[in-house]
């Protein structure tokens, strides 16, 4: 197990208890094989997803003056979800420094983005309690303002419905979506499908799904801009 005042070393953040951030990076697996019962990261969790909320919401509202109320709420969820916030602990190697349980392992643990989004969360708590509001917003505000800044209105709607909206501005009828070719055995399905409008195709995608591969196909008619 790293030290964790590498890693906050490394974060420059200078903290006064460090037995908060240990606490923010020990999983309740890790009761089952002490003698004692110990703290774990869920009530600091609990308060990091808070903070999360409340800085993105903050830099959504600051940074994007063109969006409402319902545009602002899609963004933050489309932003704020477990894969980004899992994505954030891996980028800082905060796995390294998490104490768990014989029941999981170091390989689940990496692997696994409800904890790596559950230890985020824990770690900005401890930030909060032990430096502050001021401390944990600039924390939280690395990580999630450019991405906040460069994700716009178009971004949020999934590729098929942003190509039915194109559509409907000028026509009334709807694209059609086609399963073109099928390789693979049965459990192992790779489906590739064409997007079509008035018997024009628009573009064509691959997935393990017919839905992956008719976003793929939405995605592939967007990108070259046919409707313009």
């Amino acid at each position: 197990m790293k030290d964790i005042r590498d890693l906050l070393k490394s974060l420059n953040l200078e903290a006064h208890n460090i037995d908060l951030y240990l606490i923010a990076l020990t999983h309740s697996s890790a009761n089952v094989d002490r003698p004692n019962a110990h703290s774990d990261y869920e009530r600091l969790e609990f308060l990091g997803d808070s903070v999360v909320s409340f800085v993105s919401a903050d830099l959504i509202y600051r940074l994007h003056p063109e969006m409402d109320q319902g545009l602002m709420s899609k963004l933050r969820s489309y932003l704020v979800c477990s894969k980004s916030l899992a994505h954030y602990s891996r980028s800082i190697s905060l796995h390294e420094y998490v104490t768990v349980g014989n029941s999981v392992s170091k390989e689940q643990l990496m692997k696994s983005d409800k904890i790596l989004e559950d230890v985020f969360e824990s770690f900005v708590g401890a930030i909060y309690l032990d430096l502050g509001l001021e401390v944990a917003y600039e924390f939280v505000k690395r990580y999630l303002y450019d991405d906040i800044e460069n994700t716009g209105i178009d971004e949020l709607s999934d590729p098929k419905t942003r190509l039915q909206e194109e559509i409907q501005a000028e026509y009334r009828d709807s694209v059609k979506y086609k399963v073109i070719d099928e390789v693979g055995p049965p459990h192992d399905r790779t489906f590739t499908v064409q997007v079509s409008f008035n018997d024009v195709v628009l573009g064509v995608g691959t997935g393990k799904s017919k839905k992956a591969a008719e976003e793929a196909a939405a995605k592939d008619a967007l990108s070259k801009k046919v409707l313009s």
